[in-house]
């Protein structure tokens, strides 16, 4: 089983608090996303800059090992601390995260060839409802920092990365809401009465 990292490190400026921490049907957000995703798990850790905040929910809280690397540097620290081979990574703000897809996500490192599964949906990819192979990845990103280069895929030529086409994600997701992030709060107050209809 892999491990899960939740990624709770962006700033939430448009919320105006932190995401991972607002009510979602009651619950904080990123509780809700662990209790979709714990059973695919054997380790579960939370990658966050205000540990003190996240205490609470009693897992393994580990801050940023390159602070102000941005969302590069938080996919760093989620595979730099886990223990397992295989990686899954998910944001704090996605309140439909699917566990049919990182299943599949899974499934297809489990066979060996690739090195990372990431969802490509037309609007682009979402490395942060992603599996990675540690072993693999970690170097090449390391690489990627050490020459300045932050964005997401700067350092994808370095591995085999499978990209989910959108029909590939549809098998898995057929609502195609597992990539809703919840940036404000309107769109959290949408996600919330989405839910309550599923």
């Amino acid at each position: 089983m892999p491990s899960l990292v939740i990624q709770a490190g962006g700033q939430s400026k448009r919320m105006g608090q932190d995401k991972g921490l607002v009510s979602f049907l009651g619950m904080p957000l990123v509780q809700r996303v662990i209790e979709r995703l714990a059973y695919l798990a054997e380790e579960i850790l939370i990658t966050t800059n205000q540990p003190e905040n996240y205490r609470f929910l009693g897992y393994r809280l580990v801050r940023d090992l390159l602070p102000g690397r941005g969302a590069l540097g938080g996919l760093y620290t989620a595979l730099s601390v886990t223990t397992s081979p295989l990686v899954a990574v998910v944001a704090c703000d996605m309140p439909f995260a699917s566990p049919q897809l990182l299943t599949a996500e899974i499934n297809i490192l489990s066979q060996g060839t690739y090195d990372a599964a990431i969802p490509n949906p037309d609007d682009g990819m979402e490395p942060f409802h992603a599996v990675y192979r540690r072993q693999t990845c970690l170097p090449a990103i390391k690489a990627a920092l050490d020459a300045d280069q932050w964005r997401a895929d700067s350092w994808f030529s370095q591995v085999n990365v499978h990209l989910l086409s959108k029909e590939e994600i549809h098998r898995y997701d057929p609502t195609e809401l597992a990539f809703w992030n919840v940036n404000t709060p309107e769109e959290l107050s949408r996600a919330e009465e989405r839910a309550k209809t599923l």
